[in-house]
């Protein structure tokens, strides 16, 4: 079978795509997260990112109809988060001297290890490189870094992230040169 082709996203695509990160955060998050860590991460941080559709960077992928991949770039200065944490304008990065960001990257649990992650890494490093940009810096969660590291991201440093209730949430501040 033919790998699945990539598209760009469309507004009309966001209740499917916000189905499939949190399908693909339950799914793949254990054992790297709690139940509790997980959900509150779906409620306060994951999520879409309508900035990215409009700036033509996020990309899915689909089997029969329904999302199985989805993820982009960013020329924006946002590390991570979607339209629910938004509070002003997200102003855009210097290519001269600023990493593009690699945002929201999430496979289907029945999609993953397909290659389907890399292959969105991968264009996605070759939009951002066509705009000028030097380097890709991401946060990444515990379960995305081995396919970082796979694709030549390195570790800049460890953080939580504080969400609702307390809940903290370890990510890793990634970053690859084009």
């Amino acid at each position: 079978m033919a790998d699945p082709p990539f598209r760009l996203a469309r507004l009309d695509d966001v209740p499917a795509l916000r189905d499939l990160i949190a399908r693909s955060a339950r799914g793949l998050s254990e054992p790297y997260y709690t139940r509790e860590q997980t959900e509150a991460a779906i409620r306060d941080v994951f999520g879409v990112d309508s900035q990215l559709i409009h700036d033509e960077t996020y990309y899915l992928s689909e089997r029969e109809g329904t999302p199985i991949a989805c993820g982009g770039w960013s020329r924006r200065r946002s590390l991570y988060g979607g339209d629910k944490n938004r509070t002003g304008p997200d102003p855009a990065l210097d290519p001269a001297h600023e990493p593009a960001r690699l945002r929201a990257l999430f496979v289907d649990p029945s999609a993953a290890r397909l290659g389907l992650g890399r292959r969105l890494v991968e264009i996605c490093a070759a939009a951002a490189h066509d705009w000028g940009f030097r380097a890709l810096e991401l946060a990444s969660t515990l379960p995305g870094v081995p396919l970082y590291r796979a694709t030549g991201f390195v570790e800049v440093e460890p953080f939580d992230l504080e969400l609702s209730c307390g809940v903290r949430l370890p990510l890793i501040r990634m970053r690859r040169e084009l």
